[in-house]
């Protein structure tokens, strides 16, 4: 278990959390959640003690999987090692047993190798390799990158290879940050069924909302300067929170209620004989006064695309025998592609196979090797791209507002306070600058310019990627309101199975085209 002792967060006089005492039990497994900037990753680097507490005390077991973000730290390490590395007891015995075995044997030294065997004994040393062999090809890394050094491997892999570490060694407690950002549908499929079977204490933060459903039995939210455990998934969390805060509004109004009826009476009466009773009723008012109902952090953007009047032909992309590579790579070949009207597409599949290279081309960002790509008639689009920098420079003291108002000229300045209001800039923050913000508040501005600007088709690149759950399911929403075309790259399933009816896949052996859902898709793959 996991014990939280009166720990409390601040960065000058705001408050993430403060003295929160909690447990977080063996054989439990907790979704951290709350809106970007809540202090979900803050918390989680002080359980693994990478950031001090402004206060109170942290609890824990012997051994911890941590998944960790810096792969630059195992540039020279063999794969396997890298496992091996997540029981930091065996690996300090492995290696202070080669140690010894390269100098004179003494009889101190071999006492001492009879404790290190022991200890390798005990942590299942004997069979760590083929352990190790085992999660790694669970996560659908390729044997003959076992032996590899680190540096010699595709980055992605490497970030796998970094998750196959915290899984490592039988942790009694596992801390992981993001977990499915680097994973293809089949190793997250594949890490939901090992985390379903592990009996230790599981703490995840995760934007997937379809994981966090799966996986988790409790979710731990920041909320109110606090932490509040919620018994069941997200999705349920949510329907708790909702009740809890509607049943409060409602008791707040009751409250309100009553005291105007008792002020009335005190009005009416302060003055005569009747003061007991007028004393009785003041008494009374105090008891009432509702107190301030905190601000939930739960709150969703409004997200709503209108596509433009102007109506698109049959064919709204016609894509033929395509090539594009980088330097030697060859990243997508003889692909052909026609997209009509009504189609929504989701594009599928591990990074670094080539989905934001055609995304690119199809958003004319980028040019083919080979091959056309020809939009059709009548066809306006609004492009979202992965990298945020390429139509947001955060250069200069350009406000979102006036970004805002470049995206659709001669437009009136209440409907882009409209639009920003419904994509959560709230007063002032419609006048950040585009430089300060972040990476999720970019991403809403982006949909924003989206949301004014004429199409009828979008095409968005990983465009969850900084936007929390509540973000992602309105985007989900607007996205299968839209009356015009998508075309939508992500590793979000709940994103894919809402929008698409059609799947352009991304598979080791090629880029498959699918005409129906993910689910189906997935079904036919794995039949």
């Amino acid at each position: 278990m996991i014990t939280l002792a009166k720990i409390s967060k601040s960065f000058g006089s705001r408050i993430l959390f403060d003295d929160v005492t909690i447990t977080f039990n063996a054989g439990n497994r907790y979704g951290l959640t709350g809106p970007n900037g809540s202090g979900k990753t803050t918390l989680l680097k002080i359980i693994m003690g990478m950031e001090e507490p402004t206060s109170g005390t942290i609890t824990l077991p012997d051994r911890v999987g941590i998944l960790r973000q810096n792969i630059e730290a195992y540039q020279d390490e063999i794969v396997i090692d890298a496992i091996i590395m997540g029981n930091h007891r065996l690996w300090n015995a492995l290696k202070e047993r080669d140690r010894l075995y390269d100098v004179e044997m003494t009889d101190e030294i071999g006492m001492q190798l009879g404790d290190l065997e022991g200890i390798i004994a005990e942590e299942d040393g004997y069979s760590a390799e083929a352990n190790a062999e085992v999660i790694l090809t669970g996560m659908g890394i390729p044997q003959e990158y076992f032996q590899e050094k680190m540096k010699a491997i595709p980055t992605d892999i490497q970030f796998r290879v970094l998750l196959c570490q915290a899984l490592f060694g039988d942790p009694q407690a596992l801390l992981l940050d993001e977990p499915t950002n680097h994973l293809d549908l089949e190793s997250i499929g594949w890490l939901e069924k090992f985390l379903h079977n592990y009996k230790g204490t599981l703490i995840v933060i995760s934007h997937d909302r379809h994981f966090l459903n799966s996986v988790t039995t409790h979710i731990a939210d920041i909320d109110y300067e606090t932490i509040i455990i919620y018994p069941g998934n997200y999705d349920d969390m949510v329907l708790a929170k909702t009740s809890v805060r509607e049943r409060s509004e409602a008791d707040a109004k009751s409250k309100e209620k009553k005291i105007a009826q008792l002020r009335e009476f005190v009005a009416r009466f302060g003055a005569g004989t009747r003061a007991s009773q007028v004393q009785s009723r003041l008494r009374e008012m105090d008891r009432l006064q509702p107190q301030d109902l905190k601000k939930s952090n739960i709150q969703r953007p409004y997200i709503r695309f209108i596509p433009c009047e102007k109506t698109p032909g049959k064919i709204l992309l016609k894509v033929e025998d395509i090539d594009k590579g980088y330097d030697d790579l060859s990243v997508i070949r003889n692909f052909s592609l026609e997209m009509c009207r009504d189609d929504k597409i989701g594009v599928i599949g591990s990074n670094g196979r080539g989905k934001t290279t055609l995304l690119k081309m199809l958003a004319q960002a980028l040019a083919p090797d080979h091959g056309k790509i020809e939009l059709g008639h009548q066809v306006f689009f609004s492009y979202f791209p992965q990298n945020h920098a390429e139509i947001v420079e955060k250069v200069g003291l350009q406000t979102a507002f006036d970004w805002l108002k470049e995206r659709r000229p001669g437009i009136y300045d209440q409907e882009i306070r409209s639009v920003m209001g419904k994509m959560l800039f709230a007063g002032d923050d419609a006048f950040k600058e585009v430089a300060t913000l972040s990476g999720g508040e970019t991403a809403r501005l982006i949909l924003a310019g989206m949301m004014l600007s004429d199409h009828n088709l979008l095409i968005l690149d990983e465009p969850n990627n900084h936007l929390d759950l509540e973000a992602v399911s309105a985007l989900a929403w607007g996205l299968e309101e839209y009356k015009g075309s998508v075309i939508v790259a992500s590793h979000d399933r709940d994103l894919i199975s809402t929008v698409a009816n059609r799947i352009i896949a991304f598979e080791p052996d090629g880029i498959h085209l699918f005409d129906g859902k993910l689910d189906e898709y997935l079904a036919q793959k794995n039949g």
